[in-house]
């Protein structure tokens, strides 16, 4: 049984080609993770346009939310069918897949009629395009980390795994430019008349571009030798690594808390939380939001070459300690409108954390159930955080203003934990 990430000798140097490699795949997550989370930037639009304007616009807008955590939900059915194929078939075909899967539905979104043309299929054909990009998802972000560490050698995961973490929450930093180029360019009602369309038409657009590219990609070393050596997983891959590997898949479950709630929280829900916490914040929380993202992505290539040059263990430790202190201070002092900016910029550098998660997943499951090992471990841990989040921390934010904080620092804990006895077992 293979059990090496990279095919290569540990200590080479990354080629042009595995630059390349890197490059096509960061960019192509990137596009296609934009595509995902560009719903949520527009949320208040579509709950006014897919549901009876007589509706509540509370209850619209929860519905809404609804049909956004439905994608979280869909992530481990997507992710379970694409890993087992991807085990058995190759990587490649199932990278190619997931982006085509997630560009089809974005188009179909900015092109379908709204309430008033369809009624309550609307909202219904919405929740099934939002549960096929939940599916698509669920393959991308666990066949890409598996694709591009496989293909660098082996002291070159982290840095592998960071460039395309780093590409993932780009995609973010690309639905927050859009939705505050669209917000600043057209008038309210020209948002609600048409304007709202053009972030999913590029977003499809933008995913059909990643596809294309991905073609020129080629199937990772390791999964040609396997299959070179008839050492494809027979059976369920998914069950092996189960079966065989319930320690790694637990590991990972518990990591993966911590990704969740450093993005979920300080990335994706902070620029709604704070605003309402301390008004004053209103104007300049679009523009400190898209500083954080931007320090985000760089610190997540950073972090993924500090673990090939210090290790899991060091890395872990600095970056946990830096992102409970980054919780803290975002709760505390960027209440403060002249401090936001610097200290929301210092939290996406904290929360670069977060490309310590898959580098520690791809190197807790050998090569014949990596894919399905990652992508199981990954997706339930997204769909049972991830949809769980934003309404715990509703919650937690009307007993303490620090109640986000304290919730991601719980999960830092564990996550510190399960990534300490990860390392030790490697």
């Amino acid at each position: 049984m293979t059990t090496e990430i990279g095919a290569r000798a540990a200590g080479e140097r990354l080629t042009r080609r595995d630059v390349r490699t890197l490059s096509l795949a960061s960019l192509g997550g990137a596009l296609e993770f934009y595509d995902f989370v560009v719903f949520v930037f527009f949320t208040a639009t579509i709950a006014k346009l897919f549901f009876p304007p007589d509706m509540p616009e509370w209850l619209a807008l929860a519905q809404t939310w609804g049909l956004f955590a439905a994608g979280y939900l869909a992530r481990p059915l997507g992710g379970i069918v694409m890993a087992h194929f991807g085990d058995l078939i190759g990587r490649k075909r199932m990278f190619v897949f997931s982006v085509f899967l997630m560009a089809v539905p974005t188009l179909l979104i900015g092109l379908m009629p709204t309430y008033a043309t369809l009624g309550y299929a609307a909202p219904i054909l919405l929740l099934v395009f939002r549960v096929l990009q939940g599916a698509a998802i669920g393959g991308e972000a666990p066949g890409a980390w598996v694709f591009v560490a496989e293909h660098v050698p082996p002291g070159r995961t982290g840095l592998a795994c960071g460039m395309l973490t780093g590409g993932l929450t780009l995609g973010i930093l690309f639905g927050s430019l859009m939705a505050l180029v669209v917000n600043r360019s057209f008038a309210p009602e020209v948002i609600l008349d048409w304007a709202w369309r053009i972030p999913f038409l590029a977003g499809g657009v933008f995913g059909l571009i990643a596809m294309y590219l991905r073609r020129f990609l080629e199937e990772t070393p390791v999964f040609e030798a396997m299959r070179a050596r008839a050492e494809l997983a027979r059976g369920l891959p998914l069950a092996q690594a189960l079966r065989g590997h319930w320690r790694g898949v637990v590991l990972s479950i518990l990591a993966s808390w911590m990704l969740t709630a450093a993005i979920v929280v300080l990335i994706l829900q902070a620029p709604t939380l704070l605003p309402k916490l301390y008004p004053a914040l209103g104007p300049d929380m679009p523009f400190a939001s898209v500083v954080a993202t931007l320090t985000l992505t760089f610190s997540a290539v950073a972090v993924g070459a500090g673990i090939d040059r210090f290790g899991l263990r060091p890395m872990m430790a600095i970056f946990g300690i830096a992102l409970i202190a980054a919780a803290y201070a975002l709760f505390t002092y960027g209440a403060d409108p002249a401090l936001l900016l610097p200290v929301y910029a210092l939290t996406g550098i904290a929360v670069g954390a977060v490309s310590i998660v898959p580098t520690m997943m791809v190197r807790a499951f050998p090569a014949d159930v990596r894919f399905s090992g990652v992508s199981f471990s990954y997706n339930l841990a997204y769909a049972v955080f991830g949809a769980a989040t934003p309404p715990l921390i509703q919650v937690l934010i009307t007993q303490s203003p620090l109640g986000p904080a304290h919730y991601v620092t719980a999960a830092t804990l564990v996550g510190t934990a399960a990534v300490f006895i990860s390392a030790r077992k490697a």
